[in-house]
């Protein structure tokens, strides 16, 4: 949040379009309230496990909850409607090891209480896959098991590319009629925090390459493509070094070109 007024001092808005900040305590939130330009959204952060809990926003899992019970307070009381929840680590964690089922369903029970006992709309359910952990089978496992206890809400998730499943588990996503996703152009992105060796495979799921996927399966995004791609090689460029979007190196392919023989 160090240079949040430049990066928005920068953007060239179009309307329609939200543009939304991250926060992970109340005074990056206060800056991101004073700064012109940022659509505030209503969001908080639970964890599945006490390491990465530690690791990312320096306290347990439970002073955690205690702390967004606050954050809703402090949306309400600012007139900012809260609209989503992302339960980090919901997959596995390098720290901690497998994460039960149990230990997402125990986050979902707690916002679902926090909610009812505020009389507001329970928010979309992300599930975010902060570390790369997650596999196609346990997706679905997943997905499944948070909208049998809440079918109301709306799930969404935030996957990561780390170990080369994320194409294949926005599919399952997509398979169980999942269409809301975290991405990133050239699959940049990817937390400091997370003990990863090399921290350049650590990225989020490409935007790109997962709307080409989307086109390819007759899924409307109503996306520019070709333009995005621009957008991704320019990223690159900027970064200094070879980004992990597969689509802005190969290109899309050419549909009726003549074969060689």
């Amino acid at each position: 949040m160090a240079d949040i007024a430049q990066v928005f001092g920068a953007i060239a808005r179009r309307p329609g379009t939200r543009y939304t900040a991250l926060w992970l305590n109340e005074a990056g939130y206060r800056k991101a309230a004073a700064t012109p330009g940022v659509d505030l959204d209503g969001k908080i952060l639970l964890y599945t496990t006490e390491t990465f809990s530690r690791k990312n926003n320096n306290c347990t899992v439970a002073e955690m909850r205690e702390r967004q019970a606050q954050w809703v307070s402090l949306y309400q009381d600012n007139g900012i409607a809260f609209e989503s929840v992302y339960i980090l680590t919901a997959f596995g964690c390098n720290f901690d090891g497998d994460v039960p089922l149990e230990s997402v369903l125990r986050e979902v029970r707690f916002v679902i209480q926090l909610a009812r006992e505020r009389h507001i709309p329970l928010p979309r359910i992300i599930l975010a896959d902060t570390v790369g952990w997650a596999n196609p089978e346990e997706t679905r496992r997943r997905v499944g098991a948070v909208r049998e206890l809440e079918p109301e809400a709306k799930i969404g998730l935030h996957l990561h590319d780390t170990r080369g499943l994320g194409a294949a588990n926005v599919y399952a996503a997509l398979q169980m009629g999942v269409d809301l996703f975290d991405t990133s152009v050239a699959g940049l992105g990817g937390c400091p925090f997370a003990n990863h060796a090399n921290t350049h495979g650590a990225g989020n799921v490409c935007t790109e390459d997962m709307v080409f996927m989307c086109e390819e399966l007759g899924v409307r995004t109503g996306i520019d493509l070709d333009a995005l791609i621009e957008a991704a090689l320019l990223a690159e460029k900027i970064i200094g070094r070879p980004l992990s979007g597969k689509l802005m190196h190969a290109g899309r392919p050419k549909r009726g070109a003549t074969s060689h023989k």
